[in-house]
């Protein structure tokens, strides 16, 4: 009897398991509606910024922008957006690895030297840096709060100014793209200096024609830090699409294997019970049998 009572009290517990991954999946659709909306509006925008982007700067020196100066990468800073919360599968996990691995195979001279510093974005990684000795700059855990531009945009400014002031010659921008509930991938991206136009891209755009008012040096001059603005929001707000997604789909995957737990623990309850009866009815027959004997 006691392997009953075990076994009823795992099935509880699996149960109650259950019925919180089923919730906790409910909460992550509703929520991942609500975040695809935000990305799915803002990404024609975005792209057709860094088109434009790329079309008036195209013909630009580096010296027109301070956010288009190449500088040999001696301090490097490294944006990683990840999540506050974690039961979302490999989500942070994957995010944290490519962040690791970007600067394995490109820095790994400037943190030998201490000169890699992070911005994390969540929580995760946040922790995950900190712990490991990094030069984590600031605290931004709040943002998924009150996720909205001008917020992102503060966190965008310092790094900017950063930049300008010599702190950084190099950042880079880590994050999870947004492509489904199921599919997530990660990109690894340059984010400042502003990267200059590949050429299959100034082929393509070369016949675009600008009336430019007043002029296109001002022009770019506003468009520039805008446009870094933009991308690093487009940035949070896909990996905040992605968090969801992953959530759910995690959410889905532990339901599932809850309830072929379920199944297996009521098999195994039913043979216990079966096998606790026969044994029973075996010793009620055997006494009767004895007393009958004698």
């Amino acid at each position: 009897m006691a392997n009953l009572k075990e076994v009823r009290n795992r099935i509880t517990s699996v149960s109650s398991t259950q019925q919180i991954t089923k919730a906790m999946k409910m909460v992550s659709a509703a929520k991942l509606k609500r975040a695809t909306n935000a990305i799915v509006q803002l990404r024609p925008y975005a792209n057709k910024l860094k088109e434009l982007l790329a079309n008036l700067s195209a013909s630009l020196e580096d010296g027109s922008s301070p956010y288009l100066q190449e500088r040999e990468p001696v301090r490097v800073l490294v944006v990683v957006v990840s999540s506050n919360r974690g039961l979302a599968g490999a989500f942070n996990a994957n995010v944290i690895k490519t962040a690791n691995n970007l600067i394995a195979e490109k820095y790994s001279k400037q943190l030998q030297a201490g000169n890699v510093s992070i911005v994390a974005i969540g929580k995760k990684s946040q922790e995950y840096y900190q712990r490991r000795k990094y030069n984590v700059i600031g605290n931004n855990n709040d943002l998924y709060l009150d996720l909205n531009f001008e917020n992102a945009s503060k966190i965008t400014e310092s790094i900017m100014e950063g930049f300008v002031n010599g702190d950084y010659d190099r950042v880079e921008l880590v994050y999870n793209h947004f492509r489904n509930a199921a599919v997530q991938y990660l990109i690894a991206e340059q984010l400042l200096p502003v990267p200059k136009p590949e050429k299959q891209d100034e082929v393509k755009t070369a016949n675009v024609d600008y009336i430019l008012e007043p002029s296109q040096e001002e022009i770019v001059a506003q468009l520039i830090p805008k446009n870094i603005k933009i991308q690093l929001y487009r940035a949070v707000l896909d990996s905040n699409a992605s968090e969801h997604g992953a959530r759910m789909t995690a959410m889905d995957k532990a339901t599932e294997n809850a309830g072929d737990l379920l199944k297996a623990l009521k098999l195994a309850y039913n043979q216990a019970r079966q096998a606790a009866i026969t044994t029973e009815l075996t010793e009620i027959v055997s006494g009767a049998a004895a007393l009958s004997s004698n």
